[in-house]
């Protein structure tokens, strides 16, 4: 009888995003962030995600990218059962939710130079993070922020001015309280930056003139897990408002509308993490209970709750995709969970890539 593996949260794996023209969205991707190799593009219901969809069973189409640089995936969604909204607010930062996606650079005045020729219009000015290195803040068309930043720790050689995502910035009501779950049970436990006051790189955000206290994450044990020499180390940063009382983002709207609707993260032994989890006071909210079959990909999920209701995905991945036409896959239940895949294999991924 094989011994089931010990549990564990490997990292971040993708960042989950609801868009409202989802080929628009993923053409605006290749080119200003690089995400160009997809793991799989599906339509099908997601009955597991009712207890977000007020009971009801939603259709959607999902499409899975990274960019082979470095960086965590997103899937990218778009309802096909009904049309996404906007917020019916101006979101602020701060505001309760994942506002924000950072993208790790190369050269971020290169970076900010492509922008800026190729989308004027939603690219921020180059201003100073909490570390003193530059960055900026782009839009996609639906409005969604990314910031890119300075990153390191590259997989491939880097052909363009992006790699890929480095973590997801998060409103939350008390970092403290928040801290009990991305610091002590997600392994987010090294501190990157702990800031109070005004941000010169949120100036162009509205509410970026008010105060926050801003806690950036990252793990301090490296990431482990399939896909771990792309995904390289991630982070999350907590941000609290200091000056009001934040929004939820999702007010009044369900999973699928447009906006950053979750964080997925990398794991083994679901079982034994999910037992964890719940005497920590994080049960899961929703759970496969079973492998999930989209068509080469197996894989199980679950979901819980931060103390705001900020959506987090558990993933324990059996079967993806690497080079599906030539019948590459990896096959989980076959090796160790923890062990990185080979470099040729994830090199492999560069044959799938989508040339726009």
């Amino acid at each position: 009888m094989k011994k089931a593996p010990a549990p564990a949260i490997n990292g971040l794996q993708h960042i989950g995003l609801a868009v409202r023209n989802m080929d628009r969205c993923l053409v605006f991707y290749r080119k200003f962030l690089g995400l160009d190799i997809p793991f799989f593009d599906s339509i099908a219901p997601a009955p597991l995600m009712r207890v977000y969809t007020r009971n009801e069973v939603i259709t959607k189409r999902a499409s899975m990218i990274m960019n082979l640089t470095g960086g965590c995936a997103m899937e990218v969604i778009r309802p096909t059962s009904f049309e996404p909204s906007l917020p019916s607010f101006v979101v602020q930062a701060g505001d309760v939710g994942i506002f924000m996606v950072q993208v790790k650079c190369p050269d971020v005045r290169a970076a900010h130079a492509f922008c800026q020729q190729h989308a004027p219009d939603s690219t921020s000015l180059l201003s100073d993070d909490p570390v003193g290195s530059p960055s900026f803040i782009l839009r996609d068309p639906d409005g969604n922020c990314f910031q890119f930043v300075r990153g390191n720790g590259w997989f491939t050689k880097p052909r363009m001015h992006s790699g890929g995502l480095r973590g997801a910035v998060v409103g939350v009501t008390d970092i403290e309280r928040s801290f009990g779950l991305y610091r002590d049970m997600l392994g987010y436990n090294k501190v990157v930056y702990d800031r109070e006051g005004v941000f010169a790189d949120w100036a162009s955000l509205p509410g970026g003139d008010q105060r926050y206290r801003r806690v950036l994450l990252t793990q301090s044990k490296p990431p482990g897990g399939g896909f771990a020499r792309v995904t390289g180390n991630t982070t999350i940063e907590l941000v609290q408002a200091l000056d009001r009382q934040p929004v939820r983002i999702f007010k009044g709207r369900i999973w699928g509308d447009s906006g950053f609707v979750h964080i997925g993260l990398d794991v083994k032994g679901m079982d034994a993490l999910g037992g964890s989890l719940a005497r920590s006071g994080f049960p899961f909210r929703c759970d496969s209970r079973e492998v999930l079959d989209m068509g080469n990909t197996r894989v199980h999920c679950t979901y819980i709750d931060d103390p705001d209701g900020v959506l987090i995905e558990m993933i324990e991945v059996y079967k993806v995709p690497i080079v599906e036409k030539w019948g590459i896959y990896l096959d989980v239940e076959k090796r160790d969970p923890t062990r990185p895949l080979p470099d040729f294999m994830l090199k492999a991924l560069r044959f799938s890539r989508i040339k726009d």
